[in-house]
This record gives structure tokens, sequence and C-alpha cells, in this order.
């Protein structure tokens, strides 16, 4: 701790420095100020503003308003342009010293600007990520980015997470332990909880996310721990929230498709006066499945607040509420070894299994402008998660002759989050080098308490009977439910705080560079155990009878090479700390991985912005990768315990991503992309993995295109088409191959499918329908979790969306 405080202490020293070398930096030449407004009289958002023939650009804020700085004496011609705007341009003369204001109208009405979705399916490299804290621009940024925005949001009718990631290339939907969650694989490596935020804070994602409140997306691929501490090193996913407006609207709509699915939300916006904003939206969804059985009961509810408090400050508070009801579903499971041969619809749970989940998050987002380069960002946030489950576990037969057991698994738990952050972004010059500066600071507590059952047998384990997997008349013999008892908690705290500084150096206009560094301290105290039969409270054993105690350096370095404007190469190196869980056969904590990165790569765009074309390779380094250990302290006994542990040696993830996204024409959208991964062991321990084996779960190669055109004038005005295609390269499931005879499964190939979507929509004023026909061709694959929880894909169905804007 007293490492972190000092670090602390030099970080503000320096911060404190860097704003006095600002304060005495020479006085601008001149500055061009002004406004813009819609045709209906409403300030315009989001509007790139620019010098022609210059480098300098900026965007409207939530009033209309912009300002560039720092413009030499002299006449110039100030540009306005965003994808759907019809573009303006305004001769401006610049006195030194002085403030020129100039005003634009739009032709377009601030509907149609809903409409058109500035952030939907190009992604100029100018507008910033709000996950990326420093305000950089995705140009100037040496990393991979990709972002989705409404327009992409509403043309996939998206209804899960999944439903955008798949656009996303170097990720890679997986399978979890009863499909009551989201999991998704990047470059190779599991997104867990902390590598998924909403609105930068991390969310617990075990209720399965919201997407009816998503206004847009915004993956951050490689190493984030500079950025967000303890976070794997694919990448990581930031759902971006709608937000109060200062002018009345809303949308009302009704989903419904295959399987009864059935979803109504309600979306209305407005001022409640001139400094304060509101939104409210809510949704219900009830739908079966293709899987007998099973079935879906959400209800989301999501309010938020904007107020101004001043002309430099503003809070955007923001809470919402999920209670989502999901059965869950292993899925058809495995045959000796081999993926069973029974229907992609048979339901081998239980008849009553439940997943019942109920998730509640509250933030408050306070931004303090200081001035026209200087900003405090301060975030608070909280998350309550409850889940309560009864189920049989995955359902695997060893022999051909299909017979599994049915084991039970009664479990319960809650988990309380918080979090808070503080940012300050700024700009200064250092003699001829210009700076874009970042220093930050983090901590977040989780307390998660888990419940332990016992049946009326009293025992902890309950055997439900057989079932054969290959004899659908096996699967309801039995359908009552046993009861159960609380006989313990298990309480486990965890403590996380870090602080980070970073500065992007303007050397000329063509070379740059980012550098920062971050330090992060994790303590896990001991578990608390509450017997509720004995009344005794005892603590966990980890053999050292303390806390375990973790801290890291993550550095960051990338070079930023720019030809011309609209062009970037890079190259840069991050780690990132992970965490590992569990005990070595001694009983003694596992200590920490620290994982290399690399990764080089080029970002184009082209005709202004409308599109952009990226090209990415990388490579991750891990030599100090943990796996179950194989055998007891003993070094005879096998080891079946997963929380056991050991360091097997190393790993390596390469790979190359394509990403093109545009809107080439008027109406004409498009985005594709395309990953190569090959994520495989390096070196093991000799009674290991066989290195060269790609790690199970990973996919070497995905791809996916979207394209869609809305008819904007004669007849078929209105008229909207388009089509998906996603696919999924081969994937190995069960275990990796051991280098012993010493088996804990194996390796079996699962293969390559492609899915192909079809959509038709129609809008008449503010009236809209949306069908959409998924997986035409009715292909059939699965999503595997180690060698039992087996799902197939969903077949042919089809959706649509009825909405009303107002």
């Amino acid at each position: 701790m007293n490492r972190f405080y000092k670090t602390l202490s030099w970080c503000f020293t320096i911060i404190l420095v860097l704003i006095g070398i600002h304060t005495n930096a020479q006085t601008p030449a001149g500055s061009i100020s002004g406004t813009i407004t819609t045709s209906d009289g409403k300030p315009a958002s989001n509007v790139t503003v620019g010098i022609k023939n210059e480098n300098k650009t900026t965007a409207t804020k939530d009033d209309g308003s912009f300002i560039i700085k720092s413009i030499k004496p002299g006449t110039y011609t100030l540009k306005i342009s965003s994808v759907g705007l019809t573009p303006q341009e305004k001769e401006v003369t610049v006195t030194g010293g002085g403030k020129t204001d100039v005003s634009f109208k739009l032709t377009e009405s601030l509907a149609r600007l809903d409409e058109v979705a500035i952030t939907g399916y190009s992604a100029p490299k100018r507008q910033p990520l709000a996950v990326g804290k420093t305000g950089i621009a995705p140009r100037d940024l040496p990393q991979s980015v990709q972002t989705f925005g409404a327009e992409v949001i509403a043309d996939q009718q998206v209804n899960r997470l999944a439903d955008v990631l798949k656009n996303v290339n170097g990720v890679a939907l997986a399978e979890n332990r009863g499909s009551v969650n989201e999991t998704f694989v990047a470059r190779g490596y599991s997104l867990g909880t902390n590598n998924v935020l909403k609105n930068g804070v991390r969310a617990n994602g075990g209720g399965i996310p919201e997407a009816s409140t998503l206004e847009s997306v915004e993956v951050l691929k490689g190493s984030a721990a500079l950025l967000y501490g303890g976070v794997t090193g694919g990448a990581i996913v930031n759902m971006v929230t709608k937000k109060p407006k200062f002018n009345f609207g809303g949308e009302v709509g009704f989903r419904t498709g295959s399987y009864d699915m059935l979803k109504p939300s309600v979306d209305v916006y407005g001022p409640i006066s001139d400094k304060v904003a509101y939104r409210a939206i809510v949704t219900t969804e009830n739908a079966n499945s293709f899987r007998d059985d099973v079935k879906t009961r959400r209800v989301y509810v999501n309010p938020s607040m904007l107020f101004k408090l001043g002309k430099k400050t503003e809070l955007l508070a923001q809470g919402d509420f999920l209670k989502s009801n999901y059965t869950p579903d292993f899925g058809i499971g495995t045959v000796a070894g081999k993926i069973a041969n029974i229907g992609r619809d048979a339901y081998v749970n239980t008849v009553w299994a439940y997943n019942n989940t109920t998730t509640s998050t509250m933030q408050a987002n306070i931004t303090h402008q200081f001035n026209d380069t200087w900003k405090l960002n301060t975030i608070f946030g909280y998350q309550g998660y409850h889940r309560n489950y009864f189920s049989a576990e995955r359902p695997f037969a060893t022999l051909a002759d299909g017979i599994a057991a049915r084991n039970l698994t009664r479990s319960k738990s809650q988990e309380f989050t918080y979090n808070q952050q503080v940012n300050l972004t700024g700009a200064f010059k250092t003699g001829f080098v210009k700076h874009q500066f970042l220093f930050g600071g983090d901590a977040d507590q989780s307390r998660t308490t888990a419940y332990s059952f016992k049946y009326d047998n009293n025992t902890t384990a309950y055997s439900y009977g057989n079932i054969n997997l290959l004899n659908p008349a096996t699967y309801n013999t039995r359908t009552d439910i046993p009861n159960t008892k609380i006989v313990s908690d298990t309480f486990t705290p965890v403590f996380r705080m870090g602080s980070f500084v970073s500065d992007l150096l303007t050397l000329t206009e063509k070379f740059k560079v980012l550098a920062g560094i971050r330090y992060t301290f994790q303590k896990q105290p001991r578990s608390i155990l509450h017997n509720y039969e004995t009344g005794a409270t005892t603590l966990s054993n980890n053999n050292i009878n303390k806390s375990k105690t973790e801290d890291a350096w993550s550095p960051k370095v990338g070079l930023i090479y720019q030809p011309i404007k609209s062009s970037s190469v890079y190259v840069s190196y991050a780690n990132n700390f992970t965490s590992n869980s569990g005990t070595d056969v001694n009983l003694i904590p596992m200590t920490p991985s620290v994982i290399d990165q690399y990764e080089a790569g080029i970002k184009n765009d082209f005709f202004g912005g409308r599109m952009s074309f990226n090209v990415t390779w990388y490579k991750i380094v891990n030599d100090k990768f943990a796996q179950t250990a194989l055998f007891k302290a003993d070094g005879v006994t096998p080891n079946a315990d997963a929380n056991i542990k050991e360091f097997s040696g190393a790993t390596a993830s390469d790979g190359l991503e394509f990403d093109v996204t545009g809107k080439l024409a008027k109406g004409l959208n498009f985005l594709a992309g395309y990953s190569h991964n090959y994520f495989r062991y390096t070196k093991t321990l000799p009674t290991g993995i066989t290195e060269g084996e790609r790690i199970i779960g990973s996919t070497e190669h995905t791809a996916n295109g979207t394209l869609f055109y809305t008819f904007s004038s004669g007849k078929a005005k209105g008229l909207k088409l388009g089509t998906s295609a996603f696919y999924t390269g081969k994937r190995n499931m069960g275990f990796n191959t051991l280098k012993t005879g010493l088996q804990r499964g194996q390796p079996v190939e699962v293969g390559a499918f492609t899915t192909v979507d079809l959509s038709a929509g129609y809008t008449y004023k503010r009236l809209s329908v949306l069908g959409k026909l998924a997986n035409v061709t009715d292909e059939l694959s699965y999503f595997v979790h180690e060698n039992y929880s087996v799902n197939p894909i969903p077949p042919r169905s089809f959706m649509t969306t009825f909405s009303y804007k107002f």
C-alpha cells in the first residue's frame, strides 16, 4: 500500500508541474467558435467542424457549440460535415488574439439526425471513444478499435450483446455451463466479467445484458490494462447506453418472432427544465425456444437524468434493473466423447430447472470542464447481482450405450460491487511538442456471498437417476423437485485500486508517440465461512493465514506515423496483469501472470470518413500459464479439484484482422471483417499438454459481412433491404491432448459453419416495420463448453420489429 500512495503522490506532482507548464504556455494566436442548429432550431451535437486543408477539427457538444483554438491570423474556409448531413462551408477571418464567431443552420431536422445515426456504420477516426478515457481520436490510438452505433443495432434487430459482437473480427462466441450467460473469446482469450463494461464501469454479465438501451457498443482490442487494470488481454467491450435529451421525443416498439417471442418496449425522453433532462426505457420479454422446455422471462427498466449544474459542470445519473429468468440448458451432451445425434431440440435437463437472476445498477458521472483543454471526470458506480439456481449438471455418457447420470446442483449467490473513477485530461505544449495528457485513478470493491445447500438425505450431493441420451422416453420419467435447505455461506471480499498516467506526444504532424504506465494493487482477504448448523464462523485456509495481495506495473508505448491526414500506421507494446485463482498443490495461492502484447496496424479513412479500412497484426505471449494440476502434492495421485492448479508453461496467440465499414452512397451501408487466430501452447511441463496444439475453445477463422440499402426516392422510398452473413471456423471441444497416457478427455473437432440472415422493412413517416429471416439455410452446428455442455445453434427463424417514433 505504501508503494501505491508513493506512486499516487508522484503522479500528482507530475500533473501539477504540467498544469504549470500549460499555464505559462504561449497564448494561441486566435480562435473560431460558434453554434450549429438543425432546421427546427434544435442544437446539433457530434457534428464535425474543421478548417479546410488544415489538420484542425473538433465536434460540437450537446448544446451545438464548438471552438477551435490556436489558429494563426488569416482567412480560412470552415467546413461542417458528417455522415448523413449536407456539407456546408463558410469563409472566416481570424485575427491575432481574437475570437471569430460563426454559426451554421443545417437543412436537416433533429429527427433526421437521429435517423442517420452518425456513429452507425461509418466510424471516422477523429471521434474519440468513451472507453478510451483519454479523448484520443481512434486514428491516434496505437490499438485496434471498432464501434457499432444505433443504426447497426436497429438494422440487425439486436436482441443480445452477442448479436453485436458477431460483427467484431477477432471475437468469437463460446459456450458456458448451462447457457445462463453470454461468453465471448477475443484473440483466443475468454472475456471475463472485468472485460465487459457499461458506460465505462465493470458490469456483471451473469444475467445477460439487455440490448434495448444500447446507443452503441465500443470494442477496444488488445490490452486495456493501462486504463482498467485486471482485465484479460483479448479485448474490452463497453456498452454505451442511451442518454437524456433536451428535446421531447421517444419510440414505442414491439418485437415478435419464432417460438412465441413477444417483446414490447417504450423509450421516452425530454426536458424537465432548461437544465434538467430525463430518459426512461422499459421493456419486457417472454419467449420460448427451439429447445424443448426452455423459456425466457425478462423485465427491464432504465431511467436516467441529466443535470446541467453550471456552464462547465454536468451530472449524468443512470440506473437500471433487470429481472431475468432463464431455463438452464446444457444442450444435448456427448456419447463416448462425441456429440450426441439426438436432434437440436432435445432437452435433457430436468423440466423444472431454473436460473433466476436480478441485476440492479446505479451510476453517477460528473464532468467539469475547467477550460477548452482541461476536463475532470468522476464516476461512482454500484451493482447488485443475485442468482438463484437449481438444475441437473452437464450430461455425458462415457460409453456408447448412452447412459448418463443426472446429478443435481443447487446454488444461490449475491454480489455487490462498488466502483470509483477519476480522470483528468488536458492538452498543452512544451516547446514544439504537443501533449494530450491523462491522469487517473480507480478503485472497486466486490462483496460476494455464496450459499451451500443440503438435501433431505442430509448430503450435499443428489443423484436424480440416470437417463439414456439416445432414448427420449427416459428424459422426463421423474419430475419432482427435491427439498433443499441452506446450511452455510461463504463471504468473499475483493479490493482493487490503481493509478495511471499517459501522454500522447505530437512531435510533428506525422509522428506521434503514446506512452503510459499503470500501477495496480489487489487484495483478497481470506473468505469467511458461516456454518448455520453449528453456528461456527471460520476463515478459509489458504496455508499462509493472511490476505492474498498482488500488485503490478503495466506499461504501454506506441509509435504512430500518419503519412496523410486520413491514414495511420502504428506499432505498440503493452502488458496486462492477470490474477490466477485457486492454489498450487501445496495449497499456496497462485501468483499472477503478466502477459506481453505486441501489435501493429494500419488505419485508413476514405471519402471524408464515409468508409474506413483497417488491418491489424498482433502477438500475445504468456510465459506463466495456469491450468488444473494433473497430480496432487505427492506427484502420484491424480487431481480432480479444479481449484488446485499449476503453471504449465507458456502460450502464444498470433493473429491477423481486417475490417471495413462505410456509407459509400446515400442509403447504402456495409460492414465486413475477417480474423485469423492461432492460440496454442508453446511450452508445457513433461506431464503437460502437447506443444503446438490449439487451445480448446479458440477459433482459428471468423468472418462477417452486412449490407443494407434504403431507398430514399421514387415509388420504393422508405423500403429497406439487407443481408448479414457470419462465419465461424472449426474449433476443438473437450480437453487438450496430454503427453502422458493419463487423459482427462480428448479433443473433438467441431466443424465450421456459416449463417445468413435476410432483412426487409419499410418506413412511412414515423412508423416503421423491419423483418428478419435468420439462418435461412437452416445450418446446424454447436457451441461447446468442455465436452459436456453442447448447445446447437438456432435453426431457421424469423423476427419482426414494429416501431413508432414521436
